[in-house]
Protein backbone atom coordinates (compact mmCIF):
# COMPACT_ATOMS: atom_id res chain seq x y z
CA UNK A 1 0.00 0.00 0.00
CA UNK A 2 1.12 3.91 -0.96
CA UNK A 3 2.56 5.57 2.53
CA UNK A 4 2.97 9.28 2.92
CA UNK A 5 6.71 10.63 1.64
CA UNK A 6 6.64 7.80 -1.01
CA UNK A 7 8.33 7.80 -4.06
CA UNK A 8 5.83 8.97 -6.60
CA UNK A 9 8.24 8.59 -9.37
CA UNK A 10 8.09 4.49 -8.78
CA UNK A 11 4.85 4.47 -8.32
CA UNK A 12 3.72 5.42 -11.94
CA UNK A 13 6.90 3.78 -13.37
CA UNK A 14 5.32 1.01 -15.26
CA UNK A 15 7.87 -0.13 -17.30
CA UNK A 16 10.07 -0.26 -14.98
CA UNK A 17 8.38 -3.00 -13.32
CA UNK A 18 7.49 -5.19 -16.45
CA UNK A 19 10.19 -7.06 -17.67
CA UNK A 20 11.15 -6.74 -21.18
CA UNK A 21 9.17 -3.57 -21.88
CA UNK A 22 11.68 -1.91 -23.27
CA UNK A 23 10.78 -3.99 -26.50
CA UNK A 24 7.02 -2.95 -26.72
CA UNK A 25 6.93 -0.05 -28.74
CA UNK A 26 8.62 -1.63 -31.84
CA UNK A 27 6.25 -4.72 -31.00
CA UNK A 28 3.01 -1.97 -30.88
CA UNK A 29 4.31 -0.39 -33.96
CA UNK A 30 4.50 -3.66 -35.80
CA UNK A 31 1.78 -5.33 -35.10
CA UNK A 32 -0.24 -2.09 -35.96
CA UNK A 33 1.25 -1.52 -39.31
CA UNK A 34 0.79 -5.04 -40.27
CA UNK A 35 -2.85 -4.35 -39.17
CA UNK A 36 -3.09 -1.63 -41.28
CA UNK A 37 -1.57 -3.69 -44.04
CA UNK A 38 -4.22 -6.89 -43.60
CA UNK A 39 -6.69 -5.00 -45.95
CA UNK A 40 -9.28 -3.63 -43.28
CA UNK A 41 -10.54 -0.34 -44.98
CA UNK A 42 -9.04 2.59 -42.67
CA UNK A 43 -9.65 5.92 -43.55
CA UNK A 44 -6.33 7.53 -42.35
CA UNK A 45 -5.36 11.02 -40.87
CA UNK A 46 -8.98 13.14 -40.99
CA UNK A 47 -8.45 16.24 -40.25
CA UNK A 48 -9.89 17.79 -36.89
CA UNK A 49 -8.22 21.17 -36.41
CA UNK A 50 -5.06 22.65 -37.85
CA UNK A 51 -2.16 21.14 -35.90
CA UNK A 52 -0.17 18.23 -37.79
CA UNK A 53 -1.12 15.84 -34.37
CA UNK A 54 -4.98 16.88 -34.69
CA UNK A 55 -5.57 13.63 -36.82
CA UNK A 56 -7.27 10.35 -36.54
CA UNK A 57 -7.85 7.28 -37.86
CA UNK A 58 -11.10 5.75 -38.50
CA UNK A 59 -10.91 2.21 -39.15
CA UNK A 60 -14.42 0.94 -40.43
CA UNK A 61 -16.14 -2.93 -39.95
CA UNK A 62 -17.62 -4.44 -42.61
CA UNK A 63 -21.34 -3.69 -42.67
CA UNK A 64 -22.56 -0.49 -41.66
CA UNK A 65 -21.90 0.59 -38.35
CA UNK A 66 -23.56 -0.10 -34.95
CA UNK A 67 -22.17 3.12 -33.66
CA UNK A 68 -18.24 4.66 -33.08
CA UNK A 69 -15.77 3.79 -31.02
CA UNK A 70 -13.64 6.16 -29.62
CA UNK A 71 -10.02 4.65 -28.44
CA UNK A 72 -7.39 7.39 -27.19
CA UNK A 73 -3.78 6.18 -26.71
CA UNK A 74 -1.94 7.01 -23.74
CA UNK A 75 1.82 7.37 -22.64
CA UNK A 76 1.51 9.63 -19.92
CA UNK A 77 0.61 13.09 -22.29
CA UNK A 78 4.45 12.63 -23.29
CA UNK A 79 4.58 10.24 -25.75
CA UNK A 80 2.99 8.07 -28.59
CA UNK A 81 0.62 8.95 -31.98
CA UNK A 82 -2.57 7.12 -32.99
CA UNK A 83 -0.26 4.41 -35.68
CA UNK A 84 1.01 2.33 -32.39
CA UNK A 85 -2.54 1.22 -32.03
CA UNK A 86 -4.66 0.29 -34.84
CA UNK A 87 -4.68 -3.30 -34.00
CA UNK A 88 -6.86 -2.86 -30.93
CA UNK A 89 -9.27 -1.44 -33.15
CA UNK A 90 -10.44 -5.72 -33.90
CA UNK A 91 -12.75 -6.53 -30.88
CA UNK A 92 -14.64 -3.81 -31.65
CA UNK A 93 -14.99 -3.71 -35.63
CA UNK A 94 -15.04 -7.65 -35.68
CA UNK A 95 -18.67 -6.85 -33.70
CA UNK A 96 -19.70 -4.60 -36.16
CA UNK A 97 -18.31 -0.63 -34.84
CA UNK A 98 -16.11 1.67 -36.40
CA UNK A 99 -12.96 3.05 -34.59
CA UNK A 100 -12.07 6.27 -34.34
CA UNK A 101 -8.29 6.84 -32.58
CA UNK A 102 -7.29 10.29 -32.54
CA UNK A 103 -3.15 11.93 -31.91
CA UNK A 104 -3.62 14.46 -29.80
CA UNK A 105 -0.45 17.48 -29.45
CA UNK A 106 1.99 16.04 -25.98
CA UNK A 107 3.75 17.84 -23.07
CA UNK A 108 5.60 19.92 -23.17
CA UNK A 109 3.97 21.85 -26.33
CA UNK A 110 0.36 21.27 -24.57
CA UNK A 111 -0.76 21.05 -20.98
CA UNK A 112 -2.81 18.38 -20.42
CA UNK A 113 -6.06 21.14 -20.65
CA UNK A 114 -5.57 21.92 -24.12
CA UNK A 115 -5.19 17.93 -24.65
CA UNK A 116 -8.73 17.62 -22.93
CA UNK A 117 -10.29 20.30 -25.65
CA UNK A 118 -8.58 18.53 -28.21
CA UNK A 119 -9.78 14.73 -27.86
CA UNK A 120 -13.59 16.79 -27.57
CA UNK A 121 -12.87 18.10 -31.18
CA UNK A 122 -12.20 14.75 -32.27
CA UNK A 123 -15.27 13.15 -30.82
CA UNK A 124 -17.03 15.86 -32.23
CA UNK A 125 -15.61 15.50 -35.57
CA UNK A 126 -16.03 11.69 -35.80
CA UNK A 127 -19.46 11.96 -34.99
CA UNK A 128 -19.56 13.55 -37.86
CA UNK A 129 -18.48 10.60 -40.24
CA UNK A 130 -20.54 7.79 -38.28
CA UNK A 131 -24.18 7.76 -36.81
CA UNK A 132 -25.40 5.95 -33.60
CA UNK A 133 -24.08 5.43 -30.02
CA UNK A 134 -20.79 6.28 -29.26
CA UNK A 135 -18.58 4.29 -26.45
CA UNK A 136 -15.33 6.23 -25.87
CA UNK A 137 -12.13 4.11 -23.96
CA UNK A 138 -9.07 5.43 -23.43
CA UNK A 139 -5.84 3.40 -21.75
CA UNK A 140 -3.91 5.55 -19.00
CA UNK A 141 -3.30 8.90 -20.01
CA UNK A 142 -6.10 8.41 -22.58
CA UNK A 143 -8.28 6.94 -19.98
CA UNK A 144 -8.00 10.30 -17.77
CA UNK A 145 -8.82 12.04 -21.32
CA UNK A 146 -11.73 9.48 -21.84
CA UNK A 147 -13.49 10.39 -17.91
CA UNK A 148 -12.66 14.09 -18.96
CA UNK A 149 -15.50 13.94 -21.64
CA UNK A 150 -18.34 13.22 -19.02
CA UNK A 151 -17.45 15.74 -16.26
CA UNK A 152 -19.71 18.26 -15.08
CA UNK A 153 -17.31 21.05 -17.56
CA UNK A 154 -17.23 18.81 -20.98
CA UNK A 155 -15.97 20.32 -23.49
CA UNK A 156 -18.28 18.26 -25.76
CA UNK A 157 -20.74 19.81 -28.08
CA UNK A 158 -24.54 18.80 -26.58
CA UNK A 159 -25.38 16.68 -29.58
CA UNK A 160 -21.91 14.51 -29.52
CA UNK A 161 -22.63 14.29 -25.69
CA UNK A 162 -26.25 12.88 -25.80
CA UNK A 163 -25.05 9.99 -28.08
CA UNK A 164 -22.42 8.96 -25.57
CA UNK A 165 -23.82 5.61 -24.46
CA UNK A 166 -20.48 5.10 -22.02
CA UNK A 167 -16.83 5.21 -21.09
CA UNK A 168 -14.15 2.49 -19.94
CA UNK A 169 -10.89 3.82 -18.59
CA UNK A 170 -8.42 1.48 -18.81
CA UNK A 171 -5.74 2.15 -16.06
CA UNK A 172 -6.82 5.65 -16.00
CA UNK A 173 -5.50 8.33 -14.16
CA UNK A 174 -8.13 10.46 -12.34
CA UNK A 175 -6.59 12.79 -9.90
CA UNK A 176 -3.66 14.11 -11.23
CA UNK A 177 -2.15 16.02 -7.40
CA UNK A 178 0.36 13.18 -6.97
CA UNK A 179 1.81 13.86 -10.57
CA UNK A 180 2.98 17.39 -9.51
CA UNK A 181 5.74 15.19 -7.24
CA UNK A 182 7.28 13.47 -10.17
CA UNK A 183 9.91 14.22 -12.34
CA UNK A 184 7.49 14.25 -15.31
CA UNK A 185 6.25 17.04 -13.98
CA UNK A 186 9.26 18.72 -15.56
CA UNK A 187 7.38 18.31 -18.69
CA UNK A 188 3.94 18.32 -17.94
CA UNK A 189 3.96 21.60 -16.05
CA UNK A 190 1.19 20.74 -13.97
CA UNK A 191 0.25 23.46 -11.29
CA UNK A 192 -2.27 23.28 -8.54
CA UNK A 193 -4.87 24.81 -10.26
CA UNK A 194 -4.77 22.55 -13.23
CA UNK A 195 -4.41 19.27 -11.51
CA UNK A 196 -7.41 19.67 -9.95
CA UNK A 197 -9.42 21.15 -13.16
CA UNK A 198 -8.09 18.11 -15.17
CA UNK A 199 -8.63 15.37 -12.13
CA UNK A 200 -12.50 13.51 -12.75
CA UNK A 201 -12.39 12.65 -9.01
CA UNK A 202 -13.03 16.51 -8.25
CA UNK A 203 -15.81 17.15 -10.68
CA UNK A 204 -19.26 16.02 -10.43
CA UNK A 205 -20.59 13.81 -14.15
CA UNK A 206 -22.18 15.72 -16.42
CA UNK A 207 -25.03 13.39 -16.65
CA UNK A 208 -25.79 9.47 -16.02
CA UNK A 209 -23.65 7.94 -18.61
CA UNK A 210 -22.12 4.90 -16.68
CA UNK A 211 -18.65 4.68 -16.50
CA UNK A 212 -16.21 1.56 -16.05
CA UNK A 213 -12.51 1.85 -14.72
CA UNK A 214 -10.60 -1.38 -15.75
CA UNK A 215 -7.25 -2.04 -14.70
CA UNK A 216 -5.10 -4.94 -14.36
CA UNK A 217 -4.50 -6.88 -10.53
CA UNK A 218 -0.86 -6.94 -11.59
CA UNK A 219 -0.61 -2.95 -12.27
CA UNK A 220 1.21 -0.24 -10.38
CA UNK A 221 -0.44 0.26 -6.97
CA UNK A 222 -1.70 3.64 -7.78
CA UNK A 223 -3.17 2.75 -10.85
CA UNK A 224 -5.65 0.26 -8.84
CA UNK A 225 -6.59 3.40 -6.29
CA UNK A 226 -6.78 5.83 -9.28
CA UNK A 227 -9.26 3.23 -10.64
CA UNK A 228 -11.12 2.26 -7.20
CA UNK A 229 -11.38 5.43 -6.34
CA UNK A 230 -12.94 7.03 -9.68
CA UNK A 231 -15.87 4.31 -9.33
CA UNK A 232 -16.43 5.24 -5.45
CA UNK A 233 -16.47 8.85 -6.22
CA UNK A 234 -18.96 9.02 -9.04
CA UNK A 235 -20.98 5.93 -7.54
CA UNK A 236 -22.95 8.42 -5.27
CA UNK A 237 -23.47 10.92 -7.84
CA UNK A 238 -26.21 9.57 -9.96
CA UNK A 239 -23.81 7.68 -11.98
CA UNK A 240 -23.62 4.04 -13.18
CA UNK A 241 -20.21 3.53 -12.20
CA UNK A 242 -17.61 -0.03 -12.18
CA UNK A 243 -14.32 -1.18 -11.23
CA UNK A 244 -12.91 -4.27 -12.99
CA UNK A 245 -9.87 -5.65 -12.03
CA UNK A 246 -8.84 -7.78 -14.29
CA UNK A 247 -6.27 -11.04 -13.14
CA UNK A 248 -2.96 -10.17 -12.66
CA UNK A 249 -2.51 -8.06 -16.35
CA UNK A 250 0.19 -5.78 -15.89
CA UNK A 251 -0.63 -1.89 -17.61
CA UNK A 252 0.52 -3.14 -20.83
CA UNK A 253 -1.28 -6.93 -20.95
CA UNK A 254 -5.02 -5.62 -19.59
CA UNK A 255 -5.00 -4.18 -23.35
CA UNK A 256 -4.49 -7.85 -24.95
CA UNK A 257 -8.32 -8.13 -25.03
CA UNK A 258 -9.23 -5.20 -27.29
CA UNK A 259 -8.24 -7.35 -29.67
CA UNK A 260 -10.75 -9.97 -29.58
CA UNK A 261 -14.18 -9.91 -30.02
CA UNK A 262 -15.50 -11.99 -27.55
CA UNK A 263 -13.13 -10.88 -24.64
CA UNK A 264 -14.42 -9.08 -21.18
CA UNK A 265 -12.92 -5.60 -21.96
CA UNK A 266 -14.49 -5.52 -25.34
CA UNK A 267 -17.96 -7.22 -24.67
CA UNK A 268 -18.04 -4.23 -21.51
CA UNK A 269 -16.94 -1.98 -23.89
CA UNK A 270 -19.40 -2.39 -26.08
CA UNK A 271 -22.57 -2.88 -23.66
CA UNK A 272 -22.82 -6.65 -25.44
CA UNK A 273 -23.33 -9.99 -24.67
CA UNK A 274 -20.49 -13.00 -26.32
CA UNK A 275 -21.82 -14.83 -29.43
Amino acid sequence: MLQPNQDWDDAFANMAHVAGSEKLPQLWTDSAAAYRASGVQIDQDIAYGDHPRERFDLIWPEAVPKGLVVFIHGGFWMRLDKSYWTDFAQGARARGWAVCIPTYTLAPEARISHMTGQIARAIDSAAGHVSGPIRIAGHSAGGHLASRMICDDTPLSADTLGRVASVQSISGLHDLRPLMQTKMNDILHLDEEEAKLESAVLHRPISAIPICCWVGGGERPEFIRQSKLMAQMWRGLDTQTECVIEGQHNHFTVLEGLRHADSQITLNLLGESAR
